[in-house]
């Protein structure tokens, strides 16, 4: 015993230590004039509520901001979701498809971990009234499983069009206006898998050979390429889906559908849908390829890629020739936050690259950033200096005006997709969980996911719920709202007195 008090009181001192060493790097870093890094935890406090009476008008003010949002944005929704095909008998139709979309789609709102809780907990008596009553467009509470049946008939393709023109009514509105780079929207797309599984439940569904050879076994598994806007200031906003799907792979060479094949599937959906939009494409290292630049350009897009080292070696080969040759206006250092940082750029490579036997050639923008901060070492409680280099392709030629506008504030926000992924697989929104072992089903549950994602930034990032935000976190405030929602605190008299009011949409983000 006396062993291990003497181990604790001594990481107790070492923690002691580590935090006097971080508030004097902090202290250090401002008279330097670098912002250190926020923290990104909520803050440890007691509750602020001190009656009953303060508590209810908090929570009744919560939920009518957030409903409020939701109501202004739903009739967008709801009116390009009900103009779905209905392939119902229209006699015994008890609920409209509209409604079973919303019902849905507050299931996500709400952040319902499966269809069986939400049959549980979407039942309740008071949960249950509540709904009603916020969302009228609702008509009665279904059985979670007529939802099910219904996205397993119905053209799920058409729901994130009904997403689509959400969108574009807020770009014609201009509220991302203010976190746009160089006038373009920034586009990041990444892929991610879904879930895996050893039972083959549909064709679509990709495959691969696990374990080791003497236990070799076939996984099936779902890959979805998704595509946010990565606003300046971290706002990232559900943008496009884009499934993988093993029968729009090559037969005749055997080969599945890969993530670059869904890439430029995408890219055509988004050129659709956004015909005129000017649009920075942020792509990881993947990407560098003369096909896929010379494509961004063709739809007038600019694009940020990652380029990694052993990539284009052609394109590196000039680099390092002409980079000893710089001028003074071809370098630019400054300080981001609390890192150094120093760019040099060479504009003008000439690339060639071979498609269909025939060679082509473009000119790209290839810009080298190094970097440099420091930490706590959490063993030592001495400051460390950390370094990391990032290289990017632009499709623009770089200037010390433009270096960062395009790689601070587009190329480093690619991360936003990434992060908001990990949102929707780790924070509520169930992202591995398929709700439905049909195609067909599990491709509407996902659309219907996203639309409910987009809802809950918009809600957490308005003036109204930024507040409440800093003090619950996103999660939390989530959590907040439906606890509300499920217990008798709403007095509905006064809630609709507050949603009498027009409310219009302000995003608060850090730009």
């Amino acid at each position: 015993m006396a062993g291990r008090r003497a181990n604790n009181r001594a990481l107790k001192t070492k923690a002691k230590r580590c935090r006097g060493a971080r508030r004097g790097l902090r202290q250090q870093q401002r008279a330097q004039g670098l912002q250190p890094a926020a923290k990104p935890t909520v803050a440890n406090h007691l509750s602020h509520y001190e009656t009953a009476e303060q508590e209810c008008q908090g929570r009744e003010e919560a939920v009518s901001e957030q409903v409020a949002i939701l109501r202004a944005k739903l009739p967008i929704l709801l009116r390009r979701l009900a103009q779905i095909p209905d392939p119902r008998n229209p006699k015994k139709i008890k609920h409209r498809l509209s409604s079973l979309m919303l019902y849905g789609i507050l299931g996500f709102v709400l952040q319902v971990a499966s269809r069986r809780e939400a049959n549980r907990e979407f039942s309740r008596p008071v949960l249950k009234e509540n709904l009603l009553f916020l969302f009228p467009d609702l008509q009665s509470i279904p059985h979670h499983d007529t939802l099910m049946r219904l996205l397993d008939r119905i053209d799920v393709e058409q729901i994130p069009e009904a997403q689509l023109e959400l969108l574009r009514s807020l770009i014609r509105k201009r509220k991302f206006q203010r976190y746009l780079v160089e006038g373009c929207y920034p586009v990041a797309i990444d892929g991610t898998q879904k879930f895996a599984t050893f039972k083959l439940w549909d064709e679509p569904y990709l495959e691969r050979q696990v374990g080791d050879e003497s236990n070799r076994r076939t996984q099936y598994y779902l890959y979805v390429l998704e595509a946010n806007l990565a606003l300046r200031g971290g706002m990232t906003i559900p943008l496009m889906s884009e499934f993988l799907d093993y029968g729009q792979g090559d037969s005749g060479r055997e080969k599945q559908d890969c993530e670059l094949r869904g890439f430029y599937r995408l890219v055509e959906r988004l050129d659709r849908a956004f015909p005129r939009l000017p649009i920075v494409v942020l792509l990881d290292g993947l990407y560098p390829s003369g096909p896929v630049m010379q494509l961004c350009r063709s739809k007038g897009w600019e694009f940020m890629i990652v380029l990694q080292d052993r990539s284009l070696p052609q394109v590196w080969e000039e680099y390092r020739g002409l980079v000893k040759l710089l001028e003074p206006h071809e370098r630019h250092r400054m300080n981001w936050g609390n890192r150094r940082q120093q760019f040099h750029w060479v504009n003008h490579i000439e690339y060639t690259y071979e498609v269909a036997g025939r060679t082509r050639s473009l000119k790209v923008h290839l810009v080298v950033c190094r970097e440099s901060w420091e930490e706590i070492d959490p063993d030592t409680a001495q400051p460390v200096t950390k370094k990391a280099r990032h290289v990017w392709l632009s499709s623009r030629p770089l200037s010390q005006e433009s270096v960062h506008p395009r790689c601070n504030l587009a190329a480093r926000h690619r991360w936003g997709i990434e992060s908001g992924i990990l949102v929707e697989k780790r924070c509520g929104y169930q992202y591995e969980h398929c709700f439905s072992y049909s195609w067909n089903a599990m491709k509407g549950y996902h659309y219907l996911m996203r639309i409910a994602h987009l809802l809950n930034i918009l809600a957490q990032h308005s003036a109204q719920l930024t507040k409440l935000v800093q003090e619950l976190g996103a999660r939390g405030l989530i959590r907040f709202i439906r606890q509300t929602l499920a217990a008798p605190w709403l007095d509905h008299d006064r809630v609709e007195q507050r949603l009498s009011h027009d409310r219009q949409l302000r995003l608060l983000v850090p730009a």
